[in-house]
């Protein structure tokens, strides 16, 4: 396993190797947390609905002095916006929120299976990519069974699907699910946040002590180590500029087994938000 310098998409779109989480990032001081961050490197910008930021993140994008064609934004369609036509609206609505013509990359954030309209959803996220208003479609926390059902329904195959990853829930058998796909795995909260204890583990501190390097950089490298593309939150231009630098060493195999290893299914998940269970409609 070797580190991806980019990461390419089934639809022909490569992404630079991490992306930047903004939930709680809010404001005007998020708008300058953000900016230190474009400042630093990154380039793939990840919001949703209901992370309540969404005119941040246009404003972020209108006051850096990168190209917008530089810039990558990825939103989501919130659990309450399934029904087609609803679909359609709540994706306009989101660019005139952030003031964009455009998404690079939209996501069905949750596929909220007991409702099952998911499938309505992404014939919605089809057509929307089809008039312009999206680059790059795809979902999030999606098993097997709700890629293969909208697969099946529209003949289009999402570029991505974020789920939940970290070395005490690596996901690995929906990793390697979407792998045969051609579907990229995301990883959000790839530090499992706060409630959890991954960033002090004693493995992990151990590895990142071998190659001098942070807990942090050790996890975000075995993610993309793994072809797997890291979305990092922190609004701390340290942490930033840590988490960004993190792709000029490599993990040896039996240091990625052992962070393997720490996996405790699923009494991993941060907040046992099982897909099959846990359904959103902010």
């Amino acid at each position: 396993m070797t580190l991806n310098n980019e990461f390419l998409l089934n639809d022909g779109t490569t992404l630079p190797h991490i992306a930047l989480g903004t939930i709680d990032l809010q404001g005007g001081k998020g708008v300058h947390q953000a900016l230190a961050a474009l400042d630093i490197g990154y380039r793939v910008i990840d919001t949703a609905t209901n992370y309540n930021n969404e005119g941040m993140v246009g404003e972020v994008v209108r006051r850096s002095s990168i190209p917008r064609e530089q810039l990558y934004v990825s939103a989501k369609l919130p659990g309450s916006a399934h029904k087609y036509d609803k679909a359609i609206s709540l994706i306009q609505e989101s660019l005139f929120r952030t003031g964009l013509d455009y998404f690079d990359k939209f996501l069905i954030h949750w596929p909220n299976p007991k409702e099952g309209l998911y499938v309505e959803a992404w014939k919605a996220l089809v057509d929307a990519q089809k008039y312009g208003l999206i680059k790059t479609i795809g979902v999030s926390n999606f098993l097997p069974e709700h890629l293969d059902n909208i697969i099946e329904a529209t003949g289009v195959t999402p570029a991505t699907n974020q789920i939940e990853r970290h070395p005490y829930f690596n996901n690995k058998e929906l990793v390697q699910e979407n792998d045969k796909r051609g579907i990229v795995s995301e990883a959000w909260s790839p530090f499992g946040r706060e409630i959890n204890d991954v960033l002090t583990n004693d493995t992990i501190k151990d590895i990142a002590a071998k190659y001098d390097r942070s807990p942090a950089q050790v996890i975000i490298n075995w993610d993309n180590q793994n072809h797997v593309f890291p979305v990092v939150r922190s609004s701390n231009p340290k942490h930033q500029y840590d988490n960004f630098h993190y792709i000029d060493f490599e993990l040896a195999q039996e240091d990625l087994e052992k962070i393997d290893a720490l996996d405790k299914g699923e009494k991993g998940r941060v907040e046992g938000q099982n897909p099959n269970e846990y359904e959103e409609f902010v």
